[in-house]
Order: C-alpha cells, then structure tokens, then sequence
C-alpha cells in the first residue's frame, strides 16, 4: 500500500468512526462513505491534493429534480453568499435542477470529536437548506 493509499484510508477511517456517532456509514467499493442526515445523502471521499496535503471532501445533495426556475438559481447564489460551511452548487439536468453543498478540508491529525462536530455542522446546514428551499419551492423536493 503506498503512503497516500494509506493516509487516505486513515483518514476515511477517522471520519466513518467520528460519522458513526450520529449515523449509520455505509463503506462503499471505493471506500467512499456514505450516510443520510434526515432526508439528505450525503458521501465523504479522502484524496491526496498535494504532498502532506490530504483533505476530506463531503457532498450533500440538498434537493433535486427541483423544478429549473431562475429564481431558484437565484435563492441559492444569495444562500451561498451567507458564510455556509461548504460551496452550493446548482446542476441543471433533464429531471431539472440539483441542488448540492460541498466542502473539502484538512483533517488530518483531527481527533474523532472535533471531526464529527465539523461533519455535523456541514450536514446539519445542508438538511436546513433543504427544508428552506423546499418550503419556499412548494415542493417536495423530488
């Protein structure tokens, strides 16, 4: 096992035991978590950006197939601007619009508590974000 397959898979290690807290982890082929908080899927991947430089990636997908409104896109440019821990994306596809949030950070040498605290607060807004959007979209969200 080479030194970043190894460091990656520390790191992934220390994240599904700090998620293990709050939800069930699911480790998939690639070795990529996943989990739901609330009605969000949310999936936790570790990579190497650079040497010494090994960073935990989350993805929530906030909605989808939402119906394309430009004032959709235009809620979600504002929310985005609000100092959210993570980077919302709007995907157009032909089911209509995904909504997700992203946040990549170092984690390495980060004890499971203040791990989890960090995941938590990114999926917490993210399960926020959905009711919010949900609500002001009159839909369900699928």
């Amino acid at each position: 096992m080479t030194l970043e397959a190894a460091t990656t898979a520390r790191l992934l290690t220390a994240a599904k035991e700090a998620l293990e807290s709050y939800h069930e982890v699911h480790v998939d082929d690639d070795g990529a978590l996943t989990f739901r908080h609330s009605d969000v899927p949310c999936a936790v991947q570790a990579m190497q950006l650079a040497e010494g430089l090994t960073v935990l990636s989350l993805t929530c997908v906030v909605a989808w197939d939402l119906p394309v409104s430009d004032e959709l896109a235009q809620s979600v440019a504002e929310r985005a601007g609000q100092g959210l821990f993570g980077t919302l994306g709007v995907v157009r596809t032909e089911n209509g619009m995904d909504i997700t949030l992203r946040y990549a950070f170092p984690a390495e040498g980060m004890d499971p508590a203040p791990l989890g605290t960090l995941l938590m607060l990114v999926v917490a807004t993210a399960s926020q974000l959905r009711t919010e959007l949900l609500v002001d979209n009159g839909t369900g969200g699928e």
